[in-house]
């Protein structure tokens, strides 16, 4: 099937009562996990605030009567005096808001991410059943993901991710590289879950294999365009579903191809057959 097909198939799908049914539940789950974690680490980050002390020291000379005076100044910071010294000066104002907002608007947008993601495996079985028995009806979704496995899968693609994070840090103070340092450990856990889900419902280990082999690129870019939509704040929320649906399609084509090779190739009922004749002959000699 063309990938223009493919993808319109998969929005009008989207947009079918039973799928917004199922999309709404990555929203609403995670919209309340953002919630009552941005309250708690406001309450930790006020609390370790307020036992912040910083100590001032600066010395100050004025000319008397031609005679210079040296005054020495100490000043203690605590609290939220912290943050009222900081917004005095121009340079710290605009320190301070680049990381509360830029920084801290990244780091939430691709921690909606992470737990879009994991919303998503427990929904992405019933997604592609509606796929499967909408179209490919003749394809047996013999998948090899349970819960063990998809839980392992998770953990692994997570510290995987973190150990890149760490193997970036160097090249996130270079303009430029940084945004592909900073995306690509997030884009790695993206790629993994969501074309795990997809594949360990669907098919075979072994079929996966197989397939990964011929269409391993093609997939890769699938997901890089998926992930960069998803770094439109808040598209994560309502896409996954469709991220799902799409994938989906992409698999159940390549499975319905590989199985109709292998039936192919199978040796039919009269060429395994041994003809009688044949078969006394043999048992004579």
């Amino acid at each position: 099937m063309p990938q223009r097909n493919l993808l319109l198939l998969s929005i009008k799908d989207f947009f079918t009562r039973e799928i917004l049914r199922l999309a709404f539940y990555p929203f609403l789950l995670t919209m309340i996990i953002l919630y009552v974690l941005f309250f708690v680490a406001a309450d930790m980050g006020f609390e370790q605030l307020q036992d912040y002390t910083v100590h001032m020291e600066q010395s100050k000379t004025t000319l008397e009567n031609g005679i210079p005076h040296t005054e020495e100044l100490s000043e203690t910071f605590q609290g939220s005096s912290i943050i009222d010294f900081l917004l005095k000066y121009s340079i710290t104002s605009w320190l301070l808001n680049f990381l509360l907002y830029t920084v801290g608007s990244m780091f939430v947008l691709l921690l909606s991410i992470i737990i879009a993601l994991a919303v998503i495996g427990f929904l992405t079985p019933p997604i592609l059943k509606v796929i499967q028995q909408r179209y490919y009806p003749d394809i047996d979704m013999v998948g090899y993901g349970h819960m063990g496995t998809i839980t392992w899968h998770f953990f692994k693609s997570f510290f995987i991710m973190i150990l890149l994070i760490i193997m970036m840090i160097p090249f996130y103070f270079i303009p430029l590289l940084n945004i592909i340092a900073l995306n690509l450990p997030f884009y790695y856990f993206f790629h993994k879950l969501m074309t795990f889900d997809v594949v360990s419902t669907i098919m075979t280990k072994e079929e996966y294999a197989r397939i990964h082999v011929v269409n391993a690129n093609s997939v890769r870019i699938k997901t890089l365009i998926l992930y960069l939509i998803s770094l439109i704040p808040l598209a994560i929320l309502f896409a996954t579903a469709f991220y799902v649906i799409y994938l989906g399609h992409t698999f159940f084509v390549e499975v319905r191809a590989l199985r109709e090779r292998d039936r192919k190739d199978q040796p039919s009922d009269s060429e395994v057959t041994v003809s009688p004749k044949v078969s006394t002959a043999a048992q004579r000699l």
